[in-house]
């Protein structure tokens, strides 16, 4: 048979595999609330150059004649990990922890901002005399968290006010002041959902930032958190540059079931992200996450093409949600880095990791001020599960309470 038949029989294999496996998750349990979850160990397409790769679909044919610029939708299906038959299917996965309340239950661990913000304010709002000299206590003590000058100085003003008016306050009625006032800053009106399935076509999750911040990881922790939410998801290795990353991308999505896109080493990454919505759309799956290669915001050519991957994936599908991943430990540097990056993708939302190593935590204000969209989520430890959909209250409540 001709190439074009083998391509057209093994697209057809592949999806078929892959909507049995979407049917199966789905009715392995009761509708409203499925537990279980089929395994699709991951028998994916070997990569020229890639020795160790386990056996697979693989067309060299198609590898010879096709350039990663030359990629389409008909072909995203040899860049996907194989499902296996549907026989083979099992309950093997890891079930993610349930995204619900995962900040709460990480609270303790975002206590750690209260150093510098909670404990070290209400200390010096609770002198007797609060002079000229404290209130610059005050003042450099939410600097040196991160909070920002336009921030800092309006809560500055909120608290010099209340204390003007109310004469000497208690620690009770202080510690309400400050909560109150670091809540605005944080603004629970801000919209903080996720996308997700839109209008029967899978949501498109692009994952930005500069190198180290964790964007792999963090897609992979979002992968998690998705599926803990009983949706199909898919993920996309366009971080082609850094030789490990579409390997470490494949354990977590084989960690829990999670089909991976993805190509050799050098790759266009725009070709691996179109082909990787490509798949996601032709398995009716609810969402495709694409991780991206850390660039650094100064690398002009490098962020050129980071807009040019979001170009190529929306001559299909739009782009539904920008992530862009900040290390929460580099304070105002991360500011300079987000400025860039909302230039060129249109970024919908932060994420900040190491959120528990900081006792900075007034990034997460000077961040949303900066690009004017919400910090979304936010890494609070190095387990599969510490990654967390943000809650200003708990934040809020952290920071006062510990």
């Amino acid at each position: 048979m001709s190439a074009q038949v083998w391509i057209a029989l093994a697209v057809i294999t592949v999806i078929i595999a892959i909507i049995a496996i979407v049917v199966v998750r789905r009715s392995a349990t009761s509708i409203e609330k499925p537990v279980d979850r089929p395994s699709a160990e991951s028998n994916r397409a070997p990569i020229p150059g890639d020795e160790a790769a386990p056996p697979g679909l693989f067309f060299p044919d198609l590898a010879d004649e096709l350039t990663a610029t030359e990629l389409s939708p008909s072909t995203a299906e040899d860049r996907l990990s194989a499902a296996p038959a549907t026989e083979d299917l099992d309950f093997g996965f890891e079930v993610p922890d349930s995204a619900v309340g995962r900040m709460h239950r990480l609270r303790a661990r975002l206590s750690r901002s209260n150093n510098a913000i909670g404990k070290g304010l209400l200390g010096l709002l609770s002198r007797d005399n609060l002079d000229e000299q404290t209130w610059e206590e005050i003042e450099e003590t939410l600097l040196a968290a991160d909070l920002g000058v336009g921030p800092t100085m309006e809560l500055m003003d909120r608290l010099r006010s209340a204390v003007r008016v109310e004469g000497n306050t208690d620690q009770e009625r202080l510690t309400q002041l400050l909560r109150e006032g670091l809540l605005e800053l944080v603004d629970p009106a801000l919209d903080r959902s996720l996308t997700t399935k839109v209008d029967g076509r899978p949501a498109v999750v692009l994952i930005v930032g500069v190198n180290g911040t964790g964007k792999t990881t963090t897609t992979g922790k979002l992968a998690r958190l998705l599926i803990a939410e009983d949706q199909t998801v898919l993920l996309g290795a366009a971080d082609t540059f850094r030789a490990a990353a579409a390997e470490q991308l494949q354990t977590w999505g084989d960690r829990v079931g999670a089909p991976v896109v993805r190509s050799a080493q050098g790759a266009d990454p725009a070709a691996v992200a179109f082909d990787a919505v490509a798949t996601a759309i032709a398995a009716e799956l609810d969402t495709a996450v694409i991780d991206t290669a850390g660039r650094l915001h100064t690398k002009t050519g490098l962020m050129d093409e980071l807009g040019k991957v979001q170009r190529v994936i929306e001559k299909q599908s739009p782009v539904d949600e920008v992530l862009l991943v900040l290390d929460a430990t580099t304070g105002q540097n991360g500011l300079v880095q987000a400025r860039v990056f909302a230039e060129v993708v249109n970024v919908t939302g932060v994420v900040l990791t190491k959120l528990d190593g900081t006792a900075r935590g007034g990034i997460v204000i000077a961040v949303q001020r900066e690009l004017g969209v919400p910090v979304k989520l936010v890494g609070l430890g190095e387990g599969p599960d510490d990654l967390a959909l943000f809650d200003p209250i708990e934040f809020v409540e952290a920071i006062i309470n510990g």
